[in-house]
């Protein structure tokens, strides 16, 4: 079992923290391992909501689909994806950390399969690599708007 929590903390407002990051079309921007992202179903952020989403880890190109399964606009947002070789759920949440600032977190909880599995403690420490850089693009993507 995988269960990684990453923190920042963005000096800007949560609503506009929250709607940058919860809208898929812009996580090519600030994931640094997502190539692209397409909507399956009308591109509405609600529950039952899916994306398909290319990314690169570990050296693999991996495709897969995740569906919204719980949405309450800047407050939290979880999706799960039941397929390939590494069923997961990505959550974030927002929270208000002082005057226009928001605490920003973001989790990624999953059973790896197959050739993931067998990577266990660097499968961890590579997502947490890649989850600060994924925020921390994020936050200096926000502070320079």
């Amino acid at each position: 079992m995988v269960d990684v929590v990453t923190t920042i903390t963005v000096d800007r407002p949560r609503g506009k923290v929250s709607a940058y990051a919860s809208d898929p079309a812009n996580a090519p921007e600030w994931y640094v391992n997502i190539d692209s992202a397409r909507w399956l179903t009308e591109p509405v952020l609600e529950e039952g909501s899916r994306v398909a989403f290319s990314a690169r880890f570990l050296g693999r190109t991996l495709s897969y689909v995740y569906e919204i399964v719980a949405y309450n606009p800047s407050e939290r947002l979880v999706m799960r994806t039941a397929e390939g070789p590494f069923p997961m759920e990505t959550s974030y949440s927002w929270a208000d950390a002082g005057p226009g600032a928001t605490r920003m977190e973001l989790r990624n909880t999953g059973q790896p399969r197959g050739f993931f599995r067998i990577l266990g403690p660097v499968l961890e420490l590579s997502m947490r690599k890649a989850n600060t850089k994924d925020l921390q693009n994020l936050k200096r993507l926000l502070e320079s708007r």
